[in-house]
């Protein structure tokens, strides 16, 4: 039985047995559609025989009633699964994915990597590229709507929002992966897509493993040309073929793709097909078994039965199918599982590889009124009966708007519903229909719906930095950019917009095929009314409407409407005024009304216009219209009006009712000038002014609120004609113009005068534009009419033009100008902002509870913690009346004003202010008062017996404005004021008047070093209140009650109301140190006191009793004991002529008890005092000697208390004392002390301040007791350090920072000693120490501040190095090494050290990393004697740098210069020199020669020679690294020979003989004309010899000789030799740009270019120019080249380094984007990275660093950019950055080859920069990288 089940599924039979018949006869008339299939009703059972038969019948038939539920459900999702095989309809097509229509109205998936393998190693080929691949054809062009294909089902998910996706594959693997290769037959119908293109055909994918199909190219041109005119199929393509022949058991098939073939294929028993194997799509021919009202059941291929549901009968036949019919179907799915076979008898699917041609329904979208219900199935859904007839389906989920409301009852046959048809199902020809209110009322269902311009409601979605997604229907999403979230572009959407709010928009661009849709939230198109252009045939001229900016170009803006419709709108179009730069007026996003001037819809093309009345009609009636309406007002009218807009001068207004445009000036809103601006400031469009006065009617009308022309114009007095105005007349009137002769005056009417210089002030006029300004208003005196001119003369003076009492005219200002700013307050508080409406209601005198916040150096103090976060609030220094503030404090401050345009408090935390009292004031009273803040026109002051504060106005009259300086108010000046009122009102001021400026009281200026303390200054009692006189005199007994008490002193109230004072010094005889003394009085006591002086109010010197003013000083009274005895008191010293005399009697050393009154954060010092009249100051740094004190000593030391100091001299400004608490301050040596960091510098030391100006350096030996890589990293300047002074020699002290030294007591570890000395190390010590050079013959290694040793090269390291750059790179200077002492001469004072790790058991200082040879015993052996015989040198060079120059220049004769190049060899006991050995490249000047004409240094013979390709053998090896270059060598001049002198013993030979070799040696210097013939003669096509003849006859001053050989050369070099001729052609350059003349010059040039390649002597020249420093024309031959030479990249690089050399950055920036435009595009990259490499060397480093960022970015896959880029970091950049740049290239996904390269340079950089935990670092990173790769090798 088993083997049978194997051999024949379960499914079919060969015949139908008689008892099967009764069976099914018996369920014929059951619903077909109720039930899903189980195996046993999809395949007819075996016969059985016997009593197994009629038990399994019994079985069933109890079994059959729940059967029958389950039968041919219709497909639902829950139905569908992984593995199921379907028959599709390609729906839509986009890129990246296929919409396949599934039978029932279902619809699926495929993502472009589901088509075929092939097509996704094409895709992956193209990611890696980053380029699109010429052979991969995008999925439109591989896949129609309509096309029929055979899908597998892979999964069904669910998506984000809870529905059920289904995704499909076409890959062929996935589809025909049932069939084997041995199951292949001839004539089978199969899919493939083709995987390759071969020279006689086509590979096609089939799926089938272990098999090749293959197409010929015959049999797919057959296709082909009836299909696509003979186009080649492309990889991917989708195929139907039929297998024309099979070889080797299938491993090889042949195809055919004919439309006839694939058209009749017909699957047959032949073919063996099974369950597991039958494939959707096959046509099968089959016979009808049973017929039932809703489908058939049918029996195909003998052993199969299948379904046909409703929707797949044929249309034409429903109704008449009967049992036993023949019939042919096609299989539209087989279910996995159940094994369950559909079918459908459609005709459009029985002919294969025919696209089904009807895609949609006409009415999509309607609603249909009252459907009847054909049928209801379920789970699955209903059918309707539509009114042609035709069958419509709603799936289950359309019946009703949710599962829990749905009731099955009723969708009973028959019965109606409103419905709408949503969408068309292809695969079943079927209209698909819902039930949902949702979807019924929604006014949009598809992309198709949305028309552009269309209003359409939303929800938010979410919002995203690409923009706002928006909801507008079922299945329509909306995209909102940034640019359209309002009218004006918005930082944070999403504090406007939150998800689910309802939002309003207007369709933009829709794109239902890609299923797109742009929107705008713009308001105002939005909410526009008028026409909407949606295509340029809308577009008609004259038309206005809305549209928005896209771009502001130079030429004008590109205006964007609906549908991508767009325009321009030119320049001269963009407004009534020429506008220069449109992007400063205009910004992309505006919207803006426009009209159409001209569309040309063929080309679309529109030209638009911002000038809305280019209508000439419009303009007419609009122009006839105003002028109508102007002739309403008329000068001299008072009207209202309201605002329309702000303009640059003044308000745009539109005069009420009728809404005629005015112009109302900013200088015209007030009589106060300060005014103006406050009020243009904060009124805004829509605010109405009432009782505005009309200036001008003609043309624009002119406005003005000044309510001093308004009340003349009301009052008549406002002459209209010049007969009306007499001399003498006062006329109100404002100031039109200021000339330097006068002011002229316009009135009211239009009529001006003139006020001449001599008139305009009773105070002399230097410039009339300090008096006036524009628009002020004025009271003018007519002082002459001259009516037949039309003119008069005025005078401005106060002494013509008084209105009346001074005091009234004074208050009425004042009450004037509080008037507008508490209408401005009204203005603010109207505003949304918080802290506007915060400050509207802030009025002077108001106490707020503060946190200082910040305190600025100039001693004025910031706070925070008001009412409302974000709210500057300051106290000036004067404000802060002497109080200690640090941040964070809490501190009570009152208000003195508001500045409302820079929306600023000004405080202050005066005590007096704060603690006010409420006493009753009496109106008219004058009471004294003390300026505390100033504005421009009125002052504020607070009252000394109060203490609230009060206004009064500066100015007396309206022409009252300029003051000289000396009449000018100042903080803290006492004043005299009569009282106009005796409550603040809702100003929070007192209105008063200012008395006589006689009653002035100056506020004390003394300079920086006598400056009287804040805390003096503002105490109100001894300032003001000792007007009154008293008559006591020196040792007076006084009784009086303490009033207040202050840091060091205390104010007593004596009888009679006379103020006295009592130093903190006069309380106590014996003061205990750290006790504040003025704590033992309180306030209120009454105090007995002696009187010992009296001080003068204005210049706080105490005053002999004889003095005449003695009676108006403030007593200065003592309550010591020893003073109150009988005849015990002591008088101050009142004869002193300064204080500087008094603190003379302090000498340096002696102790004296002083009291802190404040520390000076500023100056960091404690201010003390140590008598009445004796002041002090301790320098922050001698108040300790402990860091946590210097750090707060605000928490050490507290005001008024007593200190013991010690006098340490007199200060620099000799008015004070200075003092010390930490001893004498003596500074000598061993003394240790505090100082203060001034300057730090690399690889030397410290420079280090003390108080008084002392200065000391501490070496970084002296830094720390052990040395570290970076001695000097913890310091900075400012930072307080502990010195101990090691020796005063010099003015600059020697100073120590080791603790040792600074705390010996501590007695910590020493591990590096000191070495003051060679007496201080001995021979075998190790000691660490810092290289100072590397010298030609060694390393000079510094082992103390002032002993230096001497390492050669032999001991610095095993190492051999070709290049001794190699030392400088690895041994820089400061470098920290360990060397071992190899030998000491005392007496010499040389040291010799080694560095060799065999000695100091260090690593070698060159790392093995490099590769270098290691040093043999051969190569060190002859060193030896060659040190013995350079003792001397040696001595000279380890010497002071002076004896060696001196000796140098003594005995071997060159100069400074040129020593750099001698090496001198001394021999024992000789003082001459026996040989020179000269260095080559230098030549020493001859002591016996002429002197010569010296090359100008601007002459530089390297501009030629610097690109040189010589004949000769180069002069020495190329260096690898720009680094290796010495500066000197790149300016040699041509006179220094190429090769080094011989070195010739000249007691040897004979004259004769000598003569003869030297002339033979080849490497002789020529030293005449001669030899330079016999040279030039041997090699005649060296340039450089030709050159150097050149040279050798300017340095004689030979010009004419020096152009002959030029020109000789020119002739003589060969004509194949043109690098060697265009050396000789840049000399002679060079010599007449030096020495000739421009016209020399430019006929060398113009030669030069018609013999040599143009562009290398235009380059050249350019380089001779700018060495030259002849810009100018530099400049001009550049332009010459751009134009000449603008397709070659090297002119563009060359010109940008020139002008980045020059420094101007904005004009190389310039050239390259010139340079862009001009280059073809494959040099952009190439030209973009020079030009950053240029800025790193020659500009900004983060600019060049953003240019290569850009590109990387553009083009990450560059390699050779990064190699620059990186090179460009390790030079200019730090080590963190360079890290950075590898850290990326290592993670970008590049070819092996050049990861490696990156990952060797990245391990390099580590070995030379890095520790050994960075080298392991990179390592482990690049095995990481290899096992990956390896892993997806593998994978």
């Amino acid at each position: 039985m088993a083997t049978l089940e194997e051999s024949f599924p379960r499914g079919g039979t060969r015949k139908a047995h008689k008892s099967e018949k009764a069976f099914q006869q018996s369920v014929e008339q059951d619903n077909l559609f109720d039930i899903t299939t189980e195996e046993e009703s999809t395949k007819r059972k075996k016969s059985q025989k016997g009593p197994a038969k009629t038990k399994k019948l019994k079985i069933e038939k109890r079994e059959n009633i729940k059967l029958v539920k389950e039968k041919f459900e219709i497909l639902t999702v829950e139905t569908l699964c992984e593995g199921m095989r379907i028959l599709g309809c390609v729906k839509e097509v986009s890129d990246l994915e296929l919409v396949i229509s599934l039978p029932n109205g279902l619809k699926g998936f495929v993502q472009v990597t589901e088509i075929c393998d092939a097509y996704t190693k094409k895709l992956n080929e193209q990611v890696a590229q980053e380029e699109p691949l010429k052979d991969l054809v995008r999925l439109p062009e591989l896949f129609s709507p309509g096309m029929l294909v055979r899908c597998v089902v892979s999964s069904v998910g669910i998506t984000e929002k809870g529905k059920k996706s289904v995704k499909l594959s076409l890959n062929p693997r996935n589809v025909n992966g049932v069939l084997s290769a041995e199951a292949l037959k001839p004539g089978m119908l199969l899919t493939g897509t083709v995987s390759s293109l071969e020279d006689h055909g086509y590979l096609v994918d089939i799926g089938v493993s272990g098999n090749r199909a293959f197409l010929p190219l015959q049999k797919a041109q057959e296709d082909t040309r009836q299909k696509n005119k003979g186009a080649k199929l492309k990889v991917g393509q989708y195929l139907n073929c039929v297998i024309e022949e099979v070889k080797s058991s299938g491993g090889v098939v042949s195809l055919s793709v004919g439309h006839s073939e694939v058209s009749t294929a017909i699957a047959t028993e032949e073919q063996n097909w099974t369950l597991n194997n039958l494939l959707p799509g096959l046509v099968v021919k089959g016979q009808v078994q049973k017929v039932t009202p809703f489908g058939l059941t049918v029996n195909f291929l003998s052993y199969f039965t299948g379904l046909v549901d409703f929707m797949h009968l044929e249309p034409k036949k429903t109704g008449t199918y009967f049992s036993n019919q023949a019939v042919r179907a096609c299989i539209l799915f087989i279910h996995p599982r159940t094994r369950a076979v559909r079918l459908s008898l459609r005709p459009v699917f029985l002919q294969p590889g025919r696209p089904l041609t009807r895609l949609s329904c006409q009415h999509l979208g309607a609603v249909l009124d009252d459907l009847p219900v054909h049928g209801f199935f379920n789970k699955a859904g209903a059918t309707f009966k539509l009114k042609d007839g035709a069958l419509a389906y709603a799936r289950f989920s359309h019946l009703s708007n949710s599962k829990n409301v749905f009731k099955p009852e009723i969708f009973k046959p028959g019965n109606t519903h409103k419905c709408r048809i949503i969408d068309y199902s292809p695969m079943d020809e079927l209209a698909l229909l819902s039930l949902r209110t949702s979807i019924i009322e929604a006014q949009y269902l598809s992309y198709h719906d949305t028309k552009p311009g269309a209003v359409v409601k939303g929800t938010v979605l979410t919002i995203k930095p690409y923009g706002m997604l928006v909801k507008v229907g079922e299945q329509i999403r909306g995209l909102v950019p940034p640019m359209h979230l309002a009218d004006i572009l918005m930082k944070n959407p999403e504090k406007k917009y939150s998800v689910g709010d309802e939002v309003k928009c207007r369709v933009l661009v829709c794109d239902p095929e890609a299923k797109k849709l742009m929107m705008t939230l713009k308001k105002t198109l939005v909410e526009s009314r008028l026409p909407a252009i949606t295509c340029y045939a809308d577009a008609k001229p004259g038309l206005q409407t809305h549209g928005f900016i896209l771009r502001v170009k130079d030429c004008g803006c590109i205006v964007k409407f609906y549908n991508d419709v767009q325009g321009l709108v030119p320049k001269h179009e963009l407004s009534a005024e020429y506008i220069p730069a449109p992007e400063t007026v205009f910004y992309p996003g505006q919207v803006m009304k426009v009209v159409v001037l001209n569309c040309e819809p063929a080309k679309e093309r529109m030209l638009l216009s911002f000038k809305l009345l280019s209508d000439p009609e419009a303009k007419k009636e609009r122009e006839g219209g105003s002028q109508k309406k102007r002739r309403a007002v008329h000068v001299g009218q008072l009207v209202d009006v309201k605002v329309v807009e702000k303009t640059e001068d003044g308000l745009e207004v539109a005069v009420l009712p009728h809404s005629i445009p005015g112009f109302l000036p900013i200088p015209h809103l007030s009589d106060h000038v300060p005014n103006g601006p406050l009020l243009y400031h904060w009124l805004q469009a829509g605010d109405t002014l009432h009782r505005v006065l009309c200036l001008q009617s003609e043309g624009r009308v002119l406005l003005c609120r000044k309510p001093a022309l308004v009340s003349a114009v009301e009052g008549g007095q406002d002459p209209k004609s010049f007969s009306e105005i007499h001399p003498g007349m006062l006329l109100m009137g404002f100031v039109k113009s200021i000339k330097d002769y006068g002011v002229f005056v316009q009135f009211p009417s239009g009529l001006s005068g003139l006020a001449p210089k001599a008139a305009m002030s009773d105070k002399f006029v230097t410039s009339t534009s300090d008096h006036f300004v524009e628009g002020q208003t004025v009271v003018a005196k007519v002082t002459n009419v001259d009516e037949e001119k039309q003119r008069m003369l005025l005078s401005l003076r106060l002494s013509d033009c008084t209105l009346g009492d001074v005091a009234t005219t004074s208050l009425l200002l004042l009450s004037q100008c509080l008037e507008e700013l508490q209408g401005v307050r009204s203005l603010m508080s109207n505003r949304d902002s918080v802290l506007i409406q915060t400050l509207a209601e802030m009025t002077p005198g108001m106490i707020l509870d503060l946190e200082v916040q910040e305190v600025l150096e100039d001693g004025s103090v910031v706070f925070g913690g008001g009412p409302v976060p974000g709210l500057v609030l300051r106290a000036s220094r004067y404000h802060r009346a002497g109080q200690e503030v640090e941040s964070g404090q809490k501190k009570k401050a009152v208000v003195l004003n508001v500045d409302m345009l820079k929306l600023e408090v000004h405080v202050s935390l005066c005590q007096d202010l704060v603690n006010r009292k409420h006493k009753k004031l009496k109106k008219g009273s004058e009471y004294q008062a003390t300026v505390q803040h100033l504005e421009e026109s009125f002052a504020i002051a607070s009252l000394v017996e109060t203490g609230q504060l009060a206004a009064f106005s500066l100015t007396s009259h309206l022409n009252d404005t300029f003051r000289f300086d000396s009449e000018k108010l100042q903080v803290g000046q006492g004043v005299s004021l009569a009282l106009k009122a005796t409550q603040p009102g809702v100003t929070g001021l007192i209105l008063a008047v200012e008395g006589p400026a006689a009653k002035r009281t100056m506020r004390q200026t003394r300079k920086e070093s006598e400056t009287v303390d804040e805390d003096e200054e503002s105490d109100p009692a001894l300032v003001v209140g000792t007007v009154k006189k008293h008559t006591l005199s020196i040792g007076d007994m006084v009784t009086g009650t303490v009033k207040s008490i202050k840091a060091t002193h205390v104010v007593v109230t004596l009888e009679d109301g006379v103020i006295g004072c009592i130093h903190a010094s006069n309380i106590l005889d014996d003061v205990p140190v750290g006790t504040s003394p003025t704590s033992k009085l309180k306030v209120g006591k009454t105090v007995t006191a002696r009187v010992i002086g009296g001080r003068d109010v204005k210049t706080y010197k105490f005053l002999p009793i004889s003095h005449p003013r003695f009676i108006r000083t403030i007593p200065e009274l003592s309550v010591r004991p020893s003073e109150l005895e009988k005849d015990g008191h002591t008088a101050l010293n009142t004869h002193s002529v300064s204080p500087s005399e008094k603190i003379k009697q302090y000498q340096a050393g002696q102790t004296v008890t002083c009291f802190l009154k404040r520390y000076n954060v500023v100056k960091k010092w404690l201010e003390v005092e140590i008598a009445p009249d004796i002041r002090g100051r301790i320098p922050l740094l001698l108040t300790s000697l402990s860091f946590k004190v210097l750090k707060h000593p605000d928490k050490k030391f507290r005001i008024g208390q007593a200190l013991n100091a010690t006098v340490v001299g007199p200060d620099s400004c000799k008015a004070f004392l200075c003092l010390s608490l930490i001893g004498p301050h003596k500074l000598e040596k061993g003394e240790v002390a505090m100082g203060r960091v001034v300057k730090v510098t690399p690889n030397e030391g410290l420079t280090v301040s003390f108080p008084f100006g002392k200065f000391g350096r501490a070496s970084i030996f002296h830094v720390s007791d052990s040395y570290s890589e970076t001695p000097l990293e913890d310091f900075v300047p400012q930072k307080i350090v502990r010195c101990c002074v090691l020796s005063t020699a010099g003015h600059v002290l020697t100073l120590s920072l080791r603790s040792s030294r600074t705390n010996p007591e501590t007695k910590s570890k020493i591990e590096d000693p000191e070495i003051n000395s060679i007496q201080d190390i001995e021979e075998g010590q190790l000691l660490r120490g810092y290289v100072k050079a590397v010298e030609p013959h060694g390393v000079l290694f510094s082992l103390g501040p002032s002993v230096v040793g001497l390492a050669r090269y032999s001991h610095v390291s095993q190492y051999s190095p070709s290049k001794k750059a190699l030392y400088s790179r690895y041994l820089p200077e400061g470098k920290l090494l360990t060397a071992k002492i190899l030998s000491l001469n005392h007496k010499r004072s040389l040291v010799r050290l080694s560095f060799l790790p065999s000695d100091t058991g260090k690593p070698d200082v060159l790392p093995a990393s490099i590769g270098l040879p290691r040093l043999s015993e051969e190569k060190s052996e002859p060193r030896q004697p060659q040190v013995k015989k350079q003792g001397k040198r040696g001595r000279l060079e380890s010497g002071s740098e002076q004896e060696r120059v001196k000796k140098k220049q003594k005995k071997a004769g060159p100069s400074e210069e040129d020593d750099s190049g001698v090496e001198v060899y001394y021999r024992e006991g000789e003082e001459e020199i026996e040989e020179m050995t000269v260095l080559p490249k230098e030549k020493p000047a001859k002591l016996t020669e002429v002197p010569r004409l010296q090359l100008s240094s601007g002459f530089m013979w390297d501009v030629g020679l610097d690109s040189l390709t010589p004949a000769l053998p180069p002069r020495r090896e190329s260096s690898d690294s720009e680094e290796d270059e010495k500066p000197h060598e790149a300016t040699l001049p041509l006179t220094q020979g190429l090769r080094s002198r011989p070195l010739i013993d000249f007691s040897a030979f004979p004259t004769l003989s000598r003569i003869e070799e030297a002339l033979m040696d080849p490497r002789r210097q020529p030293e005449s004309a001669d030899d330079f013939d016999r040279l030039v003669l041997s090699s005649p096509n060296s340039s450089i010899l030709w050159l150097q003849y050149m040279a050798f006859h300017l340095q004689a001053t030979e010009i004419e000789k020096a152009r002959a050989v030029a020109e000789r050369a020119l002739k003589t070099i060969s004509f194949r030799e043109e690098q060697e001729k265009l050396n000789v052609w840049v000399a002679l350059l060079n010599l007449e740009n030096m020495y000739g003349s421009q016209e020399s010059l430019t006929k060398v040039f113009e030669r030069a270019v018609q013999y040599n390649e143009p562009l290398k002597v235009f380059l050249h020249l350019a380089d001779i120019y700018t060495k030259s420093e002849k810009f100018q024309e530099a400049g001009e031959l550049y332009n010459r080249m751009l134009k000449r030479f603008r397709q070659e990249k090297a002119v563009w690089i060359k010109y940008g380094s020139f002008l980045l050399g020059r420094g101007q950055a904005g004009a190389s920036h310039r050239v390259l984007q010139r340079a862009l435009e001009c280059l073809p595009q494959k040099e952009h990259v190439d030209v973009i990275a020079r030009f950053a490499q240029l800025e790193f060397q020659l500009g900004d480093k983060e600019r060049a660093k953003a240019i290569f960022e850009n590109t990387l970015s553009t083009y990450p896959k560059r390699t050779d950019v990064w190699s620059v880029y990186i090179d460009m970091t390790i030079k200019h950049g730090t080590q963190k950055e360079v890290r950075d740049i590898f850290e990326r290239v290592i993670h970008l996904s590049l070819a092996p080859k050049r990861m490696k390269f990156f990952f060797k340079r990245y391990l390099d950089y580590e070995k030379q920069h890095g520790t050994e935990k960075d080298v392991q670092a990179v390592k482990a990173k690049a095995l990481e990288y290899v096992e990956a790769k390896s892993s997806v090798l593998e994978d």
